[in-house]
């Protein structure tokens, strides 16, 4: 599937291939890629129909197995061969999903898509449909309210765990991004069809699932719940202050 996917590189190393959630973009990974570029060629990426990166053919609906057939093609085009991902919320199933396809060398997941019930799955997309379906007309008001810090905190409280460190500028481009980003509501609506299952599929790849304690988008109560479906096997959790409960799978090393 050829769709042109804007990108952000930088960095040496083994490459690393950062997806972002839905209505975000590739800055979303800004805060550590400084950090990870010492050891990595970081390729953080626009998804399909966000950003700056052209949208799905019109006759493709943007659901997870789609992305993942988009960035299967641009993995070829770039010459990167089985790279390391990590990917958030959207962009965390997306890159579960590679790994089912051993299109990846490891997945790191964080707040996946798709660990849910049907109920949680339509808060979620309500959730995201409120900001992303906000009136033409109210829009430059809520960009000014995003310059404020009570402002970062009413808006984005429910998916940052700390909206008030965003730079303001950082906050006005995540909302207009996803304002203009026009894959959002059709990428919103195609996650009705996915939900996670047969992790056995994962076996031959090492993966990473966590989710913060400060997000109230997928609550992490309700994903322990949804890790323990998935994987009834063994288990490592651990938390520690900003970071999460997360899940670590002990994996055979990839061929």
């Amino acid at each position: 599937m050829s769709v042109s996917i804007n990108y952000h590189r930088q960095g040496e190393g083994p490459p690393l291939v950062l997806l972002h959630g839905v209505g975000h973009h590739w800055q979303a990974w800004r805060p550590v890629i400084d950090l990870l570029a010492a050891e990595f060629d970081i390729v953080a990426c626009d998804s399909p129909g966000f950003g700056r990166s052209a949208p799905l053919p019109t006759s493709i609906e943007p659901t997870i197995p789609a992305y993942v057939d988009a960035f299967e093609w641009f993995f070829a085009e770039l010459g990167l061969e089985r790279p390391h991902t990590a990917g958030h919320s959207m962009g965390g199933a997306i890159a579960l999903e590679l790994a089912r396809r051993r299109a990846i060398r490891s997945a790191s997941a964080f707040s996946p898509a798709g660990f849910w019930t049907a109920a949680e799955r339509r808060f979620s997309q309500l959730s995201l449909q409120v900001l992303g379906g906000m009136p033409t007309s109210a829009r430059p008001a809520v960009a000014r309210l995003a310059r404020t810090h009570a402002g970062r905190l009413a808006l984005f409280g429910q998916t940052f765990g700390h909206p008030t460190r965003m730079p303001a500028e950082e906050a006005v481009s995540t909302l207009t991004d996803a304002w203009a980003s026009p894959a959002l509501e059709a990428a919103v609506n195609a996650l009705r069809h996915y939900r996670f299952g047969e992790p056995e599929q994962l076996r031959s790849t090492p993966v990473t699932i966590a989710w913060g304690v400060r997000d109230w988008l997928l609550p992490t109560a309700c994903r322990r719940r949804e890790l323990a479906r998935c994987f009834p096997g063994p288990r490592t959790w651990r938390s520690a202050r900003d970071t999460c409960p997360s899940m670590t799978i002990p994996r055979r090393s990839p061929r």
